[in-house]
């Protein structure tokens, strides 16, 4: 979701539809400092590879609705936009696409798991596990990948 975030924020906060590369890397580097130009310019290779962004004629369009994403106050986003296959991130979508439901929706009810079931005691991973069993969602090909962030927790 961080990603998802991450590539709305441009075209939500300029209300642009479309964006050249120029001034996609300007806004994540040196506009809000979030990070590199390089690493900028990594962020727009993989939000092309993973479907988030399009390119047609040298400008970046969403390739969803950045209206329903909510972006939160204070957001910067974490080294972890760079990393493939976060097995947390895979399981909150697959969660909502289940469940038909937004997947801050889903960290929302993650959240209350953790808060209310086990007084903060709890990692998000596990919660996940949690949520994915009441739903009848399959991660046990994520278990491996689950249970090695809740190690290293």
């Amino acid at each position: 979701m961080t990603l998802k975030i991450a590539i709305a924020a441009p075209f939500k906060h300029t209300r642009k539809t479309g964006m050249r590369k120029n001034e996609l890397v300007y806004y994540y580097a040196l506009d809000r400092k979030w990070m590199s130009t390089d690493q900028a310019n990594r962020l727009l290779i993989r939000a092309e590879e993973d479907g988030f962004l399009g390119q047609q004629n040298g400008v970046f369009s969403p390739r969803f609705d950045v209206n329903e994403i909510i972006i939160p106050i204070g957001f910067k986003p974490t080294s972890s936009i760079f990393e493939r296959n976060d097995p947390s991130q895979e399981l909150i979508g697959r969660i909502a696409k289940a469940q038909g439901m937004q997947e801050t929706a889903v960290v929302s009810e993650m959240n209350r798991i953790i808060k209310e079931q086990f007084d903060g005691n709890l990692l998000p991973a596990a919660a996940l596990v949690l949520l994915a069993k009441k739903y009848n969602v399959p991660f046990k090909d994520q278990r491996d990948a689950l249970a090695a962030t809740v190690k290293k927790g």
